[in-house]
């Protein structure tokens, strides 16, 4: 058994080492943080949209780490997302308007309620999990229709106004401010999350993903690693609520529906799970085809969201760009 861990821990470390030779930490970050300044530079017009993409991938970024990454299914994401929206507004409206530290507020409700479920949640597995989690999300979207003091009840909660980022920067109408912050949120996080998931803590959480007996034989705490992980998550979920909040001067009951986070799934499906840069391209997709296509037929959009999923279904991202990788080499 000593001989089996040894070389199991030697193999582990080896393959990180050749991953990060293979794809440092930095290189995803920098290609968003050059696409995302790109596209804030060349839509002026369409900074609205920037920013609702990319808050929406520091969300889907978020549940990647869960489903992706530690292998849990969930369909009550959104009451991360939720209550890290409305404790940042909450802070904003009673607390004081700096938007960085509405922003830590966010992050630490978000990752506290992922610890405090998750240690009721983890102790399942599979349909169990899934239909627990759904339950969660709903309790907490109970809660906050009642809650109408904290939340606004079904009209919402709003009235609050963020001062300026650093000191310096006003908000302004065209979303100019808002854009570029939640930018580099996303940068940021994404770096940190690249890093945590390429850590022996991550490669440990890839492990029980593939095999939880295994990696439980082998003396690995299972069910402390999946907390971490969860509640790492819960951490950026937060984070995109609060800027959503933030950014939008506004929280509704819809940040914490089903649909929120069925449509974050969705999105996950569509780049492909376990690499997290895929939960950026996937946000960046379906966020872009629900403007187009709702834009010009509001009543059948969600057919071309359908066939994108029977195509993906049917043929995985990975393959498709491997299959595309390869006649591109045979035509050179």
């Amino acid at each position: 058994m000593k001989l089996m861990t040894h070389s199991v821990i030697e193999a582990t470390q080896s393959g990180m080492t050749e991953a990060k030779r293979c794809a440092p930490a930095w290189r995803a970050p920098v290609v968003v943080l050059t696409l995302g300044a790109i596209a804030c530079l060349t839509l002026p017009d369409q900074l609205g949209l920037v920013n609702r993409i990319l808050v929406t991938a520091l969300f889907v970024l978020s549940l990647d780490l869960v489903v992706g990454i530690a292998g849990l299914a969930t369909l009550g994401h959104a009451a991360l997302f939720g209550v890290g929206a409305y404790a940042a507004g909450n802070f904003a409206l009673h607390v004081m308007t700096d938007p960085l530290a509405g922003l830590a507020v966010g992050m630490a409700v978000g990752a506290l309620l992922a610890f405090l479920s998750g240690l009721f949640l983890l102790r399942y597995q599979g349909f169990t999990f899934l239909m627990l989690t759904v339950a969660v999300a709903q309790i907490t979207l109970s809660l906050a229709q009642k809650a109408r003091a904290w939340t606004g009840g079904d009209d919402g909660l709003s009235g609050f106004s963020m001062g300026p980022l650093l000191g310096r920067f006003a908000f302004d109408l065209e979303g100019k401010v808002a854009a570029w912050y939640a930018l580099a949120v996303l940068v940021v996080l994404f770096y940190v999350a690249r890093r945590l998931v390429n850590s022996p803590f991550g490669l440990a959480v890839r492990g029980v993903h593939e095999n939880r007996a295994r990696m439980a034989a082998l003396g690995t705490p299972v069910f402390l690693r999946l907390l971490a992980m969860y509640t790492a998550a819960g951490l950026l979920a937060g984070a995109a609520g609060a800027l959503s909040a933030q950014t939008n001067a506004v929280v509704g009951l819809d940040s914490l529906s089903f649909a929120m986070s069925a449509e974050a799934l969705v999105m996950l499906v569509l780049g492909g799970a376990g690499n997290l840069t895929g939960a950026l391209v996937g946000a960046a997709v379906f966020t872009l085809l629900h403007h187009t296509a709702s834009s010009i037929n509001p009543y059948h959009w969600l057919f071309v969201v359908g066939f994108l999923l029977m195509a993906v279904v049917l043929v995985s991202p990975t393959k498709a760009i491997g299959c595309l990788r390869r006649r591109l080499g045979g035509a050179q």
